[in-house]
């Protein structure tokens, strides 16, 4: 294993010191505890979105905490839920009377851990609030056959995105909901590995993958995909991934899609891209029109070499939301 860290131990509490240090404007920590994170610029009277997850897909789920975005993240170990008490915690630091919206991904730990802390929530505190679990995994569902075991991947982005932007206009809980609901319903991805990750604790590759392997489908802690094979040529891959994602999303012909091109932690740039070029291609050829595109990280899995293809048609509502400003240490937009 080669990486930059001391003790395997303290790398998530050594990395989060990293991060209050870096950005003290926007980040703070509450109840003396490093894996609450809070906003350092509350809006009084606004809806607060608090998500969370385990470290190790920088910058989900902590980088999307500022303005037009999140209020606060509970952090937990490499791939480990935050616990309740820790939710809890950032629950009350980002509450300003309007209420609080949990948005995270599908995924049985977070759920109960947040399920825990939004009852603890109401009887402590008097805290209102609502839940919406991100499940844009194409690889959990059977084209045609119905909707299995989505898990939330990167397409979390989007929904984080559209109901930032509805809470930054000082919409009501109710409908900040609705907004990442109607999110969450609409986006889909896929994605795909050509090499394992390594969790610091763990010291050695979580799984394997050959040399001249990829998987596609694979999730971003390893779980398994679709299925695994010899690595295609680009323009292949993106062929057989668009192909499932197009089935499995409600887009139609003459729909236009917000599109976002991932990068899993140490695909460079230049392949991000390079992979969007064959999905614009093929999206112009199903007559699907492409309203704006992201291409970058935005949700790795430590340095898991691969990406993901996310998708979601718009409607004006979503538009607007999508094209509105936000401002976090990790990702920056300016108003279209």
């Amino acid at each position: 294993m080669k990486k930059f860290l001391n003790q395997a131990d303290d790398f998530i509490p050594e990395m989060l010191e990293g991060i209050y240090l870096a950005h003290p404007d926007e980040f703070r920590f509450v109840n003396e505890d490093l894996h609450c994170l809070a906003t350092a610029r509350p809006v009084p009277g606004k809806v607060g979105i608090v998500t969370g997850g385990g470290s190790g897909h920088l910058p989900l789920f902590l980088g999307y905490v500022g303005q037009g975005m999140l209020d606060g993240c509970a952090i937990g170990d490499v791939f480990q839920s935050p616990s309740p008490e820790q939710i809890l915690a950032v629950t009350q630091a980002v509450d300003s009377g309007a209420g609080v919206l949990y948005l995270y991904g599908n995924y049985n730990g977070d759920i109960f851990n947040f399920d825990m802390a939004a009852e603890m929530a109401d009887m402590e505190s008097n805290i209102r609030t609502c839940t919406v679990v991100a499940a844009d995994d194409s690889a959990g569902s059977v084209p045609g056959g119905g909707a299995t075991t989505r898990r939330g991947v990167a397409g979390i982005f989007f929904v984080y995105k559209c109901a930032g932007a509805s809470a930054g206009r000082m919409d009501d809980l109710d409908t900040v909901q609705r907004i990442a609901q109607k999110a969450g319903e609409r986006v889909r991805t896929l994605g795909v590995a050509l090499s394992p990750c390594i969790v610091p604790r763990i010291g050695k590759p979580g799984f394997h993958i050959g040399d001249n392997e990829m998987e596609i489908g694979m999730g971003i802690h390893g779980e398994s995909g679709i299925r695994r094979g010899p690595q295609l040529r680009a323009e292949n891959i993106a062929e057989e991934m668009m192909s499932w994602l197009i089935a499995d999303s409600p887009c139609q012909h003459g729909d236009e899609v917000a599109v976002l091109i991932n990068g899993l932690g140490a695909t460079p740039l230049e392949e991000l891209y390079l992979m969007y070029r064959h999905v614009h291609q093929i999206l112009a050829q199903s007559n699907i029109r492409v309203f704006r595109v992201w291409v970058g990280e935005f949700a790795t899995a430590m340095e898991m070499t691969g990406m993901s293809i996310s998708l979601m048609p718009v409607d004006d509502e979503l538009k607007a939301l999508l094209n509105a400003q936000a401002d976090t240490p990790m990702f920056r937009q300016f108003p279209a």
